[in-house]
């Protein structure tokens, strides 16, 4: 029976130093078990600990050097959205440093495309590199690096584990990385929407005013944070009128809370001028035309106002789904409409304006699309119908107009039990006494 001879090691002279027994090598692979072990656990420690990205790949290339007894050791993550990509070297040997930095340095600017196909750096053949791939979800997101000058190392199986291993811890930190800083950036986004939901929220009236011969009710409901609705009770100066108004700005989320919030500041402006609503609405078109132009969106709006000495309504119509006017006395239902183009399509558009009387017991309703829109789980729509009957109902069983809308809005969820119906809805009741 034959023994295979124990593999010998050179020594720094040169010359095979004496043969070691079978205790002396289970003595020097057991110390070598633990120092991978060591550094492996090391690894794990640092990945649980360290909330900093560029601090745990500082330590990446020691870790990688040292578990497959390499002299040096590297990490480059690739190039992202044109910008440069990120190498970090462990080299102990200084004389050595300057050389690898400089081949690593070309691999900044490569995409993950372009870099899939380094598998050796430099042009040393004396220079031994090994690398592996960094996969975060089957993506190539980088390369891990390791280098030796000496010409008898072997690049084994064992080493090829232990360095595919480092690796995967690397691509968790990268992808733990790229999660956390999608999460503070939804987390500051949240924070901008809840700033803007609170602004807009002031912006809309805390109370319905007391005016001579009505009671209000009103309610804005945003599909999101921010919305597009809008709704005021603007007392006009040295007067008892009032203007009641309603509106809504094409699409939701804040680009449309913010046009929201700047066509509220100038219908404001140009009810200052006492001019009658056709003429208002015509200013207000106007002097929006230019911004809502280059945002590409437009605004609905339906301006009122009411005159407490005679009872009466005057209101125009900018493209707004005509408020529910209910004639008491009549029992009917009838729309309260004008010919008008949307706020920011035509600078040059113009108005019409009509007058109301109300009397006891008469109620008008206004209201924007996201009533009528709504849909159930089989996508039926709510309706212009579904509302006209849910208000002759709920006029006819309800004094207040508290009461009223409340109904209107428990009819809406009742048809939406998610209730998700999609859009902002808005609701002002308008009661005569």
């Amino acid at each position: 029976m034959s023994t295979s001879p124990l593999p010998k090691f050179p020594t720094e002279s040169g010359q095979p130093p004496p043969a070691l027994t079978l205790m002396d090598l289970a003595s020097q692979l057991n110390r070598e078990q633990r120092k991978i072990q060591d550094l492996l656990s090391s690894l794990g420690f640092a990945l649980r600990s360290l909330s900093n990205l560029n601090q745990l790949l500082e330590l990446i290339p020691l870790m990688a050097a040292r578990v497959t007894d390499a002299e040096a050791g590297a990490v480059v993550l690739f190039a992202e959205d044109s910008q440069p990509g990120l190498v970090k070297l462990y080299c102990p040997d200084t004389k050595w440093q300057p050389a690898l930095e400089t081949i690593l340095d070309g691999l900044r600017h490569l995409s993950a495309e372009q870099a899939a196909a380094e598998e050796r750096l430099g042009n040393d053949p004396w220079v031994v590199s090994h690398s592996t791939s960094i996969l975060v979800k089957s993506a190539l997101r980088g390369r891990l690096y390791v280098f030796s000058r000496a010409v008898n190392y072997q690049w084994t199986e064992g080493r090829q584990k232990l360095l595919r291993l480092v690796a995967d811890q690397t691509a968790v930190a990268v992808e733990n990385d790229s999660l956390n800083k999608e999460l503070q950036r939804k987390e500051k986004l949240d924070r901008e929407l809840e700033i803007g939901s609170e602004i807009q929220a002031q912006l809309l009236p805390r109370s319905c005013p007391r005016i001579n011969g009505i009671t209000l009710a009103a309610r804005c409901q945003s599909a999101d944070k921010v919305g597009g609705d809008y709704y005021d009770f603007i007392p006009i100066t040295n007067t008892n009128r009032w203007g009641i108004v309603i509106g809504d700005v094409m699409g939701k989320g804040v680009p449309a809370g913010l046009l929201m919030t700047m066509t509220r500041g100038m219908l404001r402006a140009e009810v200052l001028r006492q001019d009658p609503p056709a003429l208002i609405l015509q200013h207000l078109n106007h002097v929006m035309f230019t911004d809502l132009e280059n945002s590409n969106r437009f605004v609905t709006l339906f301006y009122s106002e009411y005159d407490p000495n005679t009872r009466t309504l005057h209101y125009s119509n900018a493209a707004h789904i005509p408020p529910i006017y209910w004639n008491a006395s009549a029992g009917e239902t009838y729309l309260l409409d004008n010919p008008g183009m949307l706020i920011g399509l035509d600078p040059e558009s113009h108005y019409q304006q009509s007058s109301l009387q109300l009397h006891p017991g008469d109620a008008v309703i206004y209201y924007t699309d996201g009533f009528t829109e709504a849909a159930d789980r089989n996508n039926n729509r709510f309706g212009e119908q579904g509302l006209n009957q849910a208000v002759r109902w709920a006029v006819t069983h309800y004094e207040s107009p508290e009461q009223i809308l409340e109904y209107l809005y428990e009819q809406l969820r009742q048809f939406c039990p998610s209730g998700r119906c999609g859009d902002d809805m808005t609701l002002i009741v308008l009661k005569a006494q």
